[in-house]
């Protein structure tokens, strides 16, 4: 008996030893890691905010974006381009005049001059009106010149004189020319380029209506991601908290509340990265939808405003095939430029064709003028001594004398008497015509020139035909892979909603195992980062489900039908 309590008091005394010196070296906890409560980085240059719509934002995009104003600047010049072909065909009036007074010297009385000097007045009037016809290629030029001629000659029965002349000059192609030419080409250009320039507008328009739509959902899902970020950094703080009072009372270690604060920054970091995220996106979509530097929205946050609605009807495959090949702007495009290069080969062949062309000119002549009393009979002048002479010589032979005509006795018609009104008639009567009809014929030897254009011309052609089955090409591909990703993205969408509804399941299941004490903080903030990317794939599948649907449509060139785009407003700048 006294052995056993010997021995007991003995193992006493080793437990207490060991108790004591356990107790004397155990580490001191380390302290808890303070709290860093989120700060959210400042929005420089931002002063206030707004709430913006995705009507609001087109509207906008088609009344300011700079790429727009591009295109609607040239629908105006093609407008002016089809004004300025049509100009070769203007007629052209136009024509001469001058007042001429010629003094000159005579040496001999045959000259008319009297004192040595012979003194001409004239005034001339030619107006005149040429052009081209658009039929046919034929050219005209018409004019009526006037003139009044005045002269001190002692040999005019005129004085004034008033002579008129009408005359019209045609030239017809009968050849290379006849049915088609460079001005009837440039017409046709003008008008098919117009009907182009309309296309590319209307695609234009599209293009940068589908980037309003993409830009506003970028900016949708940046600001859902600040808040699904900004939340989770709530959530992990709720949960320290939490570990915090366990700490304190000794239910959990401190190397818990370590976790949640790493936990805490880490959620802190994708914070910030999202608050530059929806910077970026937010002035992506300014630079869109704002016409300059000094808009005052550069300083407003922009709220979105999304009203998400049933999702349309997928519609089959070569439904969307069909709408596509039959309404895209860029395919009607292409096929213009198709008829264009068509132009251009026919204007080439004609070119080829020898030029053979039917010339006409038909004139009238008026004259007409005041009468004047001849003092000085010129014929007696120089004949009147030798006709005497010769008499002188007959008489004495026995022969009749020669009997001698004055220059002063001849009549002058009175067709001719009068003023510019009597020339003007004579002119209208037409009884001084001039008919004038020829053939102008130019055959180029070989011609290789000419035969070269028009080979390139049918290259040129057969390049833009080829071009278009290129783009008809990747239009089935583009319908096919928006269709498609228009598919996907819903089912995606639907997915995600269904991951993220039950990741929060799986979330508060996991909080409650640790109240009751079977998990730990470790799998509860592993559900948290669960919860979280959930969130962010379903906003993400939600972004890319509104996205795809804007593109189908700018596949299918439905954008303008869906969202009720007056294409005539936006050309003329009247968004309302």
């Amino acid at each position: 008996m006294k052995i056993l309590l010997a021995l007991t008091f003995f193992l006493g005394l080793n437990v207490e030893a060991q108790s004591t010196l356990g107790r004397g070296n155990d580490p001191v906890p380390p302290p808890l890691p303070p709290s860093a409560p989120l700060q959210l980085a400042p929005r420089l240059g931002i002063t206030g905010d707004v709430d913006i719509t995705l009507t609001d934002i087109i509207r906008a995009a088609l009344a300011n974006n700079r790429d727009i104003e591009v295109s609607r600047i040239a629908n105006i010049k093609s407008v002016l381009g089809v004004k300025s072909a049509k100009g070769y065909f203007d007629p052209v009036v136009g024509g001469t005049g001058y007042k001429l007074r010629n003094v000159s010297p005579q040496s001999s009385s045959l000259g008319g001059g009297t004192n040595g000097r012979l003194t001409q007045k004239e005034l001339f009037a030619d107006p005149q009106i040429n052009g081209s016809s658009p039929w046919l290629g034929s050219t005209y030029k018409l004019d009526l010149s006037s003139s009044r001629q005045e002269s001190d000659s002692t040999f005019n029965t005129l004085n004034p004189t008033y002579v008129t002349s009408a005359n019209l000059n045609l030239v017809q192609p009968l050849w290379g020319g006849l049915l088609f030419d460079a001005n009837r080409e440039r017409v046709a250009v003008a008008k098919k380029s117009r009907t182009q320039t309309q296309e590319q507008f209307r695609d234009q328009v599209i293009t940068v209506t589908t980037q309003a739509i993409r830009a506003y959902w970028e900016l949708e899902y940046a600001q859902r991601s600040v808040e699904v970020q900004t939340e989770a950094v709530r959530l992990a703080e709720q949960q320290d908290a939490s570990n915090r009072r366990q700490v304190a009372q000794g239910i959990e270690a401190p190397v818990d509340v370590i976790q949640t604060q790493t936990q805490i920054s880490t959620y802190q970091q994708n914070v910030f990265n999202a608050q530059e995220q929806l910077t970026r996106a937010e002035n992506t979509l300014k630079a869109l939808v704002l016409p300059n530097r000094d808009d005052p929205l550069w300083s407003t946050a922009l709220h979105t405003k999304i009203d998400l609605g049933e999702a349309d009807a997928t519609p089959p495959l070569d439904e969307a095939m069909h709408q596509a090949l039959t309404h895209r702007p860029d395919v009607s495009a292409g096929r213009i430029g198709i008829q264009l290069s068509e132009l251009d080969a026919r204007l080439a062949k004609e070119q080829v064709k020898p030029q053979i062309n039917l010339t006409a000119q038909l004139s009238s002549q008026g004259l007409a003028g005041q009468t004047v009393a001849q003092t000085t009979d010129i014929f007696s002048a120089l004949f009147g001594p030798i006709i005497d002479r010769v008499n002188t010589l007959s008489a004495a032979a026995g022969l009749p004398p020669v009997s001698s005509s004055t220059g002063g006795t001849s009549t002058i018609p009175p067709i001719f008497v009068g003023g510019y009104g009597q020339s003007l008639s004579n002119l209208r009567a037409g009884s001084f015509p001039i008919v004038k009809v020829g053939l102008q014929v130019s055959i180029p030897i070989r011609n290789r020139t000419a035969i070269a254009q028009s080979g390139i011309a049918e290259q040129n052609k057969r390049q833009s035909i080829t071009q278009q089955q290129r783009l008809e090409m990747n239009v089935e591909s583009d319908v096919r892979n928006t269709l498609q990703q228009l598919v996907n993205s819903r089912l995606v969408l639907t997915a995600s909603q269904r991951a993220r509804a039950l990741a929060e399941q799986q979330l508060a299941s996991e909080q409650r195992q640790l109240q009751a004490g079977t998990s730990s903080v470790y799998l509860v903030l592993q559900r948290q980062n669960e919860l979280v990317s959930a969130k962010l794939r379903e906003i993400r599948a939600t972004a890319d489900c509104g996205e795809a649907e804007a593109d189908f449509d700018r596949a299918t060139a439905n954008t303008l039908t869906k969202q009720n785009i007056d294409i005539a407003a936006v050309d003329k700048g009247k968004i309302s």
